[in-house]
């Protein structure tokens, strides 16, 4: 067992190569992980991937640390800290209909990470502006860039009276770093956590008013974040890839005719893993999902499952589903929108 846990560890840290997709803001899918057993179905009787509140009571102190010790694991990012920095002006833009922009960077892990932040116009009310860090999804780090794309979703926020930083993400666009994508390296939910901090030290932003709004890999970094983070009131996912690692190593987007399958072992492993396994350590924050039900990118099972998740998980979750609706919510991006906003309102 050891041995099959070890080689786990380490396809998951290596990595495989990218399967390109052909929608700019979705997210292309990446096996992090070669299971070291194919072919085998899980065990008889072995419970399903999603819906199962028991995820967490395996028993097996071997298995557990070895998912602490892999550096994605919740483990591990609760592990390190996140002191952010300062907000640095960069580059003034054409100021919003009640609201300034600016390219702004903050520091993460010695990185400069560059964002796009609004502020209200105003007196901020009594403790500073509620505040959203802003998780786009997948878009080729080459291509990024910090002004470009989400425009109309950030100005919904921004025009409500939300301070929102939507983060470029490490070697997006100028920002330093090298991009190593979403799921098996921490750097950009590092980078999330980060920028979390680094509003916290705007004096016009109120520190105990804080969410999270995800798209797609987005929606991932953002529940990760919220569950490594208590200090994070609130998060509103749409399109997210928020399945346990175990159903996305098997049923999303495999090559035509092939059948992915994990041993026990694995399976167990990757669950394990996964934000989806701690969804408790929410603690009654509240999470709002939207999903389109003819995504071609992310399965709208994902938000299905997931909050089943939440609910057997005792969490509180608002869950939209649009019938027909692409992985943008393209049919009703403002009614998302408007339901989004005001979610915020009620619990920021």
């Amino acid at each position: 067992m050891r041995r099959l846990i070890n080689l786990a560890l380490f396809a998951l840290i290596l990595g495989a190569a990218f399967v390109a997709v052909t929608q700019p803001e979705s997210l292309p899918f990446r096996l992090p992980w070669n299971p070291p057993v194919t072919g085998t179905p899980a065990a008889p009787g072995e419970a399903s991937p999603q819906g199962d509140s028991r995820l967490p009571d395996f028993g097996d102190t071997a298995l557990k640390t070895a998912v602490a010790r892999n550096p994605v694991s919740i483990q591990a990012l609760k592990a390190r800290e996140y002191p952010g920095s300062a907000l640095t002006v960069r580059q003034t833009l054409a100021a919003g209909s009640n609201y300034t922009r600016q390219v702004v960077s903050y520091q993460s892990e010695g990185l400069r990470i560059n964002a796009l932040l609004t502020v209200p116009r105003g007196t901020p009310p009594q403790g500073g502006w509620p505040a959203i860090v802003f998780n786009h999804g997948y878009i080729p780090p080459a291509e990024y860039r910090t002004t470009e794309r989400y425009v109309a979703y950030q100005d919904a926020f921004a025009r409500a009276g939300f301070v929102t930083l939507k983060s470029d993400y490490r070697g997006h666009g100028s920002s330093e770093g090298e991009a190593r994508g979403g799921y098996n390296d921490p750097g950009y939910t590092v980078d999330v956590l980060n920028a979390a901090a680094s509003l916290r030290r705007d004096p016009r932003v109120n520190p105990d008013r804080l969410g999270l709004w995800g798209h797609s890999m987005g929606g991932q970094l953002s529940l990760k974040a919220m569950i490594v983070d208590p200090r994070l009131k609130a998060a509103s996912l749409w399109a997210g890839v928020i399945a346990s690692y175990d159903v996305l190593a098997t049923d999303w987007n495999p090559p035509p005719g092939e059948k992915r399958t994990l041993d026990a072992l694995n399976r167990r492993y990757l669950r394990l893993l996964s934000p989806n396994a701690y969804l408790r350590e929410l603690n009654g924050r509240p999470v709002q999902l939207h999903h389109g039900t003819n995504d071609a990118d992310v399965p709208y099972s994902f938000q299905k499952n997931l909050a089943d998740d939440l609910r057997n998980a005792g969490q509180g979750v608002e869950a939209y589903r649009y019938e027909g609706d692409d992985h943008n919510l393209s049919r009703n991006l403002r009614t998302a929108l408007n339901r989004s906003v005001q979610f915020f309102r009620d619990n920021l």
